[in-house]
């Protein structure tokens, strides 16, 4: 970290310290919420992390055992069941809007953007939904696994 600071000497004789710091240490924009028992899940998260450069995206296993203690303003029940996300400025956002951030956060938010879109938004949540809800199933289909017991993403 550099930090620089400069004092001033205002009229009244009074001084007014000002000390600014850059850092270079990346600054989270995402936190991502993730089911690390899931292989399509990790499978996601895996790639999203390699395109990840700028080390924008915080990425948070919900399964880990401190996860609960860490971060106890998420449900994990609710976590589980459809995908949580934290923006830098503290708000929640979920499903599909969390996926749609950390594509654009990796530079590839026009490959998600038009589920984004009026009209087309709601029947792509809906069916982001029905994949949420059968995940295990579908990963057994795609990967030959449906629960990994603690699938890591580095």
């Amino acid at each position: 970290m550099i930090t620089i600071a400069k004092t001033y000497v205002l009229e009244s004789e009074q001084h007014l310290s000002v000390t600014c710091g850059v850092t270079d240490q990346p600054m989270t924009q995402l936190i991502i919420f993730y089911d690390g028992g899931c292989p399509l899940c990790v499978k996601e998260m895996r790639h999203l992390k390699k395109l990840d450069e700028r080390n924008h995206i915080q990425f948070e296993n919900i399964n880990e055992a401190d996860f609960a203690e860490r971060f106890p303003h998420v449900n994990v029940d609710d976590a589980n069941t459809y995908l949580h996300g934290q923006l830098a400025d503290g708000r929640m956002i979920y499903g599909l809007d969390v996926t749609h951030a950390a594509w654009r956060e990796v530079g590839k938010g026009w490959l998600i953007a038009p589920l984004r879109w009026p009209g087309i938004r709601w029947l792509a949540d809906k069916v982001y939904l029905g994949f949420a809800r059968h995940r295990n199933r579908i990963s057994r289909l795609l990967t030959g696994q449906s629960r990994c017991s603690q699938c890591r993403i580095d």
